[in-house]
């Protein structure tokens, strides 16, 4: 694998590509670590510290950790690149009920940038609505636990060159990433969100130190047996989620023979490979985003039997941690329900001359692959629940820091894995069509003969 790393950059073409990604993945960094004008950083990096450091995640601490530490910062990109992808997520989900956005979608690279330019457009919406939210408690530090005033100078005029600042930052980063994908290696849009992710692992590997330190000449919270049984879960978390990644279902397919002329077509046997994970970290997403704001807006209700039960909402306890579970098991079967069609498919393979083997073509096929689906989509659904859970109750129940925890689960987890394999698979069709062995095999040069 190390000589397929070296390998890597002795084909120009990958070299210009990899560097070019490294290029602006720095510049990404830099729009996370500028902050906007008029704000007091240091009294919000304090808090968000005193966050992290906590037993327990907040709203405030998962915010900090997608937006790549921009946040603390309160910096140009403290939006970060989610108005983006919540725009995408909210297209892709009208494509399967709008039946104009669907015709779109089938018209090929046209339709394709129509909906790329609508995301656009609903991605600056977003980020003038989060952008004015996020100023105006920024005004209002008292509604996120911050005692001090971080905004010098108040107003509407700082609103507005707030949401200008935050917006363009956005915008800045939606570019770079659509660039990133075009001109170099891996998805633009999802590798920056990993690079923000992974940004956090220098203070997370601190605050894991600390917990193995004696606290005031006593003793350690935390023993050597627990690191160990730490690391051994950390490699089995990741060992697990790429398994489950990259598991499918292969269904075989078989296509019949045509005469045209003098010329045979078909013949072959394939498969369609369905994903166990099919719909990947989306119903995380959605169920995350979903629970963020109840107990944010029930806790405002002059009402104390309100504030009572918006309480119980709160990221990491007991009715949290169920809740979260139910929904993300029921968007999991709502993504595939959505986007996996099994009347569409069946009707292609019947059109082409394709059947699945001992079953009839046409709506059996249909119910075959919908019944498949739905018991690969039981077992991903599972398996997606228990990692989004891990980390809090790592957390709650055995005090690990929050920016600990959240490494091994959850979103964090599967975005660095999903990204990294789809990143390596890119690089590996390169050194291929040079010649050179993947990540797999020894990195020897091919016979060209």
């Amino acid at each position: 694998m190390l000589s397929a790393f070296t390998n890597s950059f002795k084909i120009p073409e990958l070299r210009q590509r990899i560097l070019f990604t490294f290029g602006l993945i720095f510049l990404c960094r830099l729009v996370a670590a500028v902050p906007v004008p008029g704000v007091d950083a240091v009294a919000l990096r304090s808090f968000i510290a005193s966050v992290q450091a906590q037993a327990g995640g907040t709203f405030v601490g998962m915010y900090n950790l997608f937006s790549g530490g921009a946040l603390e910062n309160f910096a140009i990109g403290a939006l970060g690149i989610m108005p983006y992808i919540s725009a995408s997520i909210i297209i892709q989900l009208m494509t399967a009920f709008i039946p104009a956005l669907e015709r779109l979608a089938r018209e090929g690279d046209t339709g394709r940038q129509k909906i790329t330019q609508y995301t656009r457009y609903l991605c600056l919406v977003l980020c003038v609505v989060q952008g004015y939210a996020l100023a105006a408690v920024m005004e209002n530090p008292a509604a996120i636990g911050i005692q001090q005033q971080i905004v010098m100078t108040p107003g509407f005029g700082f609103r507005i060159m707030a949401v200008i600042t935050m917006t363009s930052g956005t915008m800045l980063l939606m570019w770079l990433g659509e660039q990133i994908t075009e001109r170099g290696i891996g998805n633009g849009i999802s590798l920056i969100i990993t690079v923000s992710i992974i940004s956090n692992l220098p203070g997370a590997i601190q605050a894991a130190i600390n917990m193995f330190r004696p606290i005031e000449g006593g003793t350690a919270q935390f023993t050597f047996f627990h690191l160990v049984a730490l690391m051994i879960m950390l490699f089995l978390v990741i060992a697990g989620t790429i398994a489950v990644t990259q598991a499918q279902r292969k269904i075989p397919v078989q296509y019949a023979k045509r005469v045209v002329g003098r010329k045979v077509y078909g013949g072959q046997s394939t498969y369609m490979p369905l994903r166990v994970n099919y719909s990947g970290v989306m119903p995380i997403i959605f169920a995350g985003a979903i629970l963020m704001f109840p107990a944010q807006l029930l806790s405002r209700v002059p009402s104390e039997a309100v504030r009572r039960f918006a309480a119980l909402l709160e990221i990491g306890t007991t009715w949290y941690n169920l809740l979260y579970a139910l929904m993300i098991m029921f968007f999991s079967y709502f993504w595939v329900a959505t986007q996996f069609k099994p009347v569409q498919i069946a009707d292609d393979l019947k059109k082409y001359g394709g059947y699945v083997p001992g079953i009839r073509p046409g709506k059996p096929t249909a119910e075959f692959l919908d019944r498949t689906m739905t018991r690969l989509t039981l077992a991903g659904a599972v398996f997606l629940t228990v990692i989004a859970v891990m980390p809090m109750l790592m957390a709650q129940q055995f005090g690990i820091p929050w920016i600990v925890a959240s490494f091994f689960g959850g979103t964090s987890i599967l975005i660095i894995v999903g990204v990294m394999l789809d990143t390596m698979r890119q690089v590996e069709s390169h050194l291929l069509t040079r010649h050179y062995d993947g990540f797999l095999k020894k990195g020897k040069l091919r016979s060209r003969r």
